[in-house]
């Protein structure tokens, strides 16, 4: 691997369930690895359907996004992916929670696509890229 990137890796969210890293730091960008809702110490899914999985998801990208050096509020670009688009709008409403009105407004670009099927029969994925945050006197501009 080379010497600028750093593997990013918690024991907050789910480990790796195939032969990836929760999240690579390459310079600026931080690049999360899709996140299901497993549940990081049982390591089952938690929830049935689609929207009882969002929050438990969207947890697991914050805490490799924190473990990495960034935060919700740094993501840039996050692709969501729905086993059932016509509940996109439900979605929204628990994503909102994390991005939007219930991040001090934050909202990163997104694309959202329906798949046939995710990893260990999960409903929702969602991937993330964002920046780290900045240390204190950095003189680059922060989002």
């Amino acid at each position: 691997m080379s010497s600028d990137l750093e593997v990013v890796s918690t024991d907050k969210a789910p480990a790796a369930v195939g032969p990836y890293s929760q999240a690579v730091k390459h310079g600026d960008y931080v690049f999360v690895a899709g996140q299901i809702a497993l549940h990081p110490t049982t390591g089952k899914l938690v929830g049935e359907t689609q929207l009882e999985q969002v929050p438990q998801a969207m947890k697991n990208l914050q805490a490799v996004l924190e473990a990495s050096g960034s935060s919700l509020s740094h993501v840039t670009k996050v692709t969501a992916f729905l086993t059932d688009i016509s509940e996109l709008k439900h979605v929204n409403e628990i994503y909102g929670q994390f991005f939007g009105e219930g991040s001090n407004g934050h909202k990163p670009a997104r694309s959202a696509v329906q798949v046939a099927a995710l990893p260990l029969g999960a409903k929702f994925e969602v991937e993330a890229i964002a920046v780290p945050r900045l240390a204190a006197g950095d003189a680059r501009t922060s989002i």
